[in-house]
């Protein structure tokens, strides 16, 4: 390619091809229309999936990114185009999803005009992006795009926004593309300390009631053996914030569960009564911790985090063990003794008995006049067997699916966590199957926000993306209905929804659908989705208003757990 002068919109799908994308979410436009038609010359090599909506797309590549490891590719034209983007790229930023997002932009003589569908794309993506960069120079674009893909899968992943101005897509110039190995100033991933490594193992090896709490970093970190190998050497019952759920298999006998404000009862209530906790791949959202100044305030804290500006910034650590985990953790279990906690797993599950017996049972009880969403995700997991990705949204179907769904794989449990983006689910879904076409892929989703990205059927249709769909059809905004309850003297304020007809939207789209009332139903209709080869769409009318508890209410102790 070297010496032969290309346009730079050739010269962008040269980048992809030499970063090895075979697969780009996206919606054309006038400013990006010079990298669609080479789209269209580069078909047989490089496959464009025509999104409904470029929210749509950037969930998509979230999805792909986060189910297959690999860097997610959005491409937008300039102005509502990319502002259409920013949710996603918010959603990515906070919960450490690699994508590249490319955006067309006016030519480089009208910047600053308000030339149509113009905007300050690079401005207002500043804040939520790893990197971002405007390219006005055909020339720029080889080592742009090397440094994009770089910054967005090293260290603690994120998303880079490349803007490329149309006068830049058209200019000739010659192509020449070195992959990016590092960059001045940046180190993505620092160096393990052996002093702190000392300081770990010895807490670990003193400590009588030790509680470990491990978030996304460990998939990230692609450190799933690694930790495993950690958890049952050390003997110390482990925990897991929503991202991190699927690392270690539900069934592992050290597994005890979520914390958090809708986690398990256990493992929030002694939080506050362990010795030593060992926080590995998480950053202390305050959605784990509820009031920080009574989180764990008894016990000794490790920190094992990639990124230095997440130590110390909500909970005082005692030992922060900055770098890769799948590195540290493998030094640390090298040289802890090896133990087992029995009496001290014994009171998680005491009060595991305590949960089911206020809670579980309830959630699962056949005997309740409608259907649950326990119930449901039951369901789901008797026919896949816990090997499928489930991808939520948001709300009271994200918790209760978080709860009761059964993992044996890594990489299956998809949500949006930092951020909270409704109408997530069903693109991330469809990304999250293009990713791993091999596993089956299930969109557990609210009425609410399945709404939000309804149109991304179109594309499931017209791609024949075989994504199965479960609406959780409560007809409220369950989750602030919640809260309208417990807290606002049930002032039902604007979250009661008259919906549509799902069944017949899904039959307009010719995706095979159907919805279910009674208990009797549910089993052979879920049976009939999982076995179909083809998208589906299954609505499931349950209660309109179950709560989800344990609740941690907000601003409250994690061992202010209420239990109703």
């Amino acid at each position: 390619m070297k010496n032969k002068k290309i346009s730079g919109a050739e010269a962008v799908i040269h980048c992809l091809l030499n970063e090895g994308v075979d697969l780009v979410w996206g919606y054309p436009g006038g400013a990006i229309m010079p990298v669609y038609d080479e789209f269209y010359k580069f078909q047989d090599k490089l496959k464009h999936v025509l999104a409904r909506h470029e929210q749509g797309a950037i969930h998509a590549a979230q999805g792909y990114a986060r189910s297959s490891g690999r860097v997610g590719v959005a491409i937008a034209t300039s102005g509502p185009g990319a502002t259409n983007l920013v949710t996603g790229i918010a959603d990515a930023q906070i919960d450490s999803t690699p994508v590249v997002c490319i955006t067309g932009q006016v030519p480089s003589h009208l910047l600053g005009s308000d030339a149509f569908q113009e905007t300050d794309i690079i401005g207002i993506s500043m804040p939520v992006t790893k990197w971002n960069y405007q390219i006005t120079k055909a020339s720029e674009i080889p080592e742009i795009f090397a440094k994009a893909f770089y910054i967005a899968k090293s260290g603690r992943p994120g998303p880079v926004l490349i803007d490329i101005t149309k006068d830049a897509q058209f200019e000739l110039f010659e192509y020449d593309y070195k992959k990016c190995n590092g960059i001045r100033s940046y180190i993505p991933y620092p160096e393990v300390n052996d002093d702190s490594i000392d300081h770990a193992v010895k807490l670990i090896n003193q400590a009588k009631k030790p509680l470990i709490v491990w978030g996304q970093g460990v998939i990230l970190g692609n450190a799933e053996e690694e930790f495993k190998n950690f958890v049952e050497k050390s003997g110390i019952p482990a925990a897991w914030t929503i991202l991190g759920l699927s690392a270690l298999p539900t069934s592992h006998e050290l597994n005890v569960g979520m914390v958090g404000m809708h986690g398990n009862y256990g493992p929030n209530i002694l939080t506050n009564k362990c010795d030593l906790l060992i926080a590995v791949g998480m950053r202390f959202d305050d959605r784990v911790t509820g009031d920080p100044s009574k989180y764990a305030s008894q016990a000794k804290v490790i920190h094992l985090e990639i990124d230095p500006a997440e130590v110390d910034k909500n909970i005082k650590v005692d030992v922060p063990v900055i770098g890769n985990c799948k590195e540290s953790l493998q030094m640390i279990t090298n040289k802890i003794d090896k133990r087992s906690h029995k009496k001290w797993i014994s009171k998680f599950d005491d009060l595991m008995k305590i949960e089911f017996d206020k809670v579980i049972k309830s959630d699962l009880s056949p005997n309740k006049k409608g259907l649950t969403m326990g119930e449901s995700i039951i369901a789901i997991n008797e026919f896949t067997n816990g090997d499928a990705i489930i991808v939520t949204d948001v709300g009271q179907h994200q918790m209760v699916a978080c709860r009761y769904a059964n993992f044996i794989k890594s990489k299956s449990n998809i949500t949006s966590g930092g951020l909270g983006t409704m109408g997530f689910a069903l693109p991330a879904a469809m990304g999250a199957k293009m990713g791993a076409l091999e596993r089956e892929v299930v969109a557990v989703i609210g009425d609410g926000g399945y709404q939000m990205t309804i149109q991304e059927l179109g594309t499931i249709f017209q791609l024949q993306i075989p994504v199965k769909i479960v609406i959780l059809n409560n007809d409220f905004l369950g989750m602030v209905r919640q809260w309208q309850q417990l807290f606002f003297d049930k002032r039902y304020a604007s979250t009661e929804m008259i919906n549509p007809d799902f069944v017949t939207i899904a039959k307009g789209y010719y995706i095979d659908s159907e919805r279910v009332k009674n208990r009797k139903d549910l089993k052979p209709a879920v049976e009939r989705m999982i076995k179909s080869k083809k998208p589906y769409v299954l609505e499931v009318c349950v209660e309109k208003e179950d709560n989800v508890f344990p609740m941690i209410p907000s601003g409250a102790s994690v061992s202010d757990i209420r239990l109703d």
